[in-house]
């Protein structure tokens, strides 16, 4: 496999790093916007936990939809894997600069497979997982939708079956994005079948975020917008840690 796939983009830090990170995901959410200051005491009381040694963050493997030949969804010249690449080297920023462990399954445009068999698609999913093979992680996958009838917009979260607590962390993200971005959306998270590879086969906790729908003109014209971006990537941050503090709490 070629070394441009970087399998190995990661970051490991202490639990005072770790603690710092909680401490500057709280300071952000209370900056970043009016409407994601009601998730400033979780990121607190996260960090409270982290400082005592009490709860170590799980890794989180950040996965760009599509990518190289593989497109996905086009509307209006705008191709979704760029859009999602873009979203999620925002939320890949965040993480970084909070000193979160974080894994992003490609960093440009360009799918994970060496062709021949299985098919490249195929190869490329496959490998999209193995990044959650060695660690205690979460794996969310960065989409966007396309539908026939345009009226449809806003953000739809998918989650694996093989582990309850991706159940938690969609609602979290669904939540998010509709108090922070979308007050619009009462879409519900919705169980992923086998059509879904990355979710039907997960063995973590995993979600595929539909951040939007490139066939709406009010979404495109919102995912279009770098700020928008940055407000998508922010929101799914808020989430994560939100999570983070909800499960350590339900498993203490």
């Amino acid at each position: 496999m070629k070394d441009k796939y970087e399998f190995g983009l990661f970051l490991r830090f202490s639990a005072a790093t770790v603690c710092a990170a909680a401490i500057f995901a709280s300071v952000l959410v209370v900056c970043s916007s009016p409407l994601l200051r009601e998730n400033r005491d979780s990121a607190a009381h996260l960090a409270d936990l982290i400082s005592k040694e009490e709860y170590t963050l799980p890794v989180i493997v950040i996965d760009p939809g599509h990518g190289g030949e593989d497109g996905g969804a086009v509307c209006g010249g705008v191709c979704e894997k760029d859009v999602n690449l873009s979203v999620a080297l925002y939320f890949a920023a965040l993480c970084r600069a909070a000193g979160l462990e974080y894994r992003l399954t490609r960093s440009g445009d360009f799918m994970l497979c060496d062709g021949g068999k299985p098919s490249k698609k195929m190869q490329d999913l496959t490998n999209r997982l193995k990044l959650t093979e060695d660690a205690d992680c979460i794996f969310v996958s960065i989409h966007q939708n396309k539908f026939p009838q345009s009226s449809c917009r806003g953000a739809q979260v998918y989650y694996s079956a093989n582990d309850a607590r991706s159940a938690k962390l969609a609602a979290a993200i669904q939540k998010s994005v509709k108090e922070n971005l979308q007050p619009y959306n009462e879409r519900q998270i919705k169980k992923a079948g086998s059509e879904i590879f990355v979710l039907d086969r997960a063995a973590v906790p995993a979600v595929l975020v539909e951040c939007g729908f490139l066939s709406n003109k009010e979404d495109l014209e919102l995912l279009l917008s770098k700020d928008y971006r940055k407000k998508l990537a922010c929101a799914l941050f808020s989430a994560v840690m939100e999570y983070f503090s909800v499960t350590n709490e339900t498993q203490g």
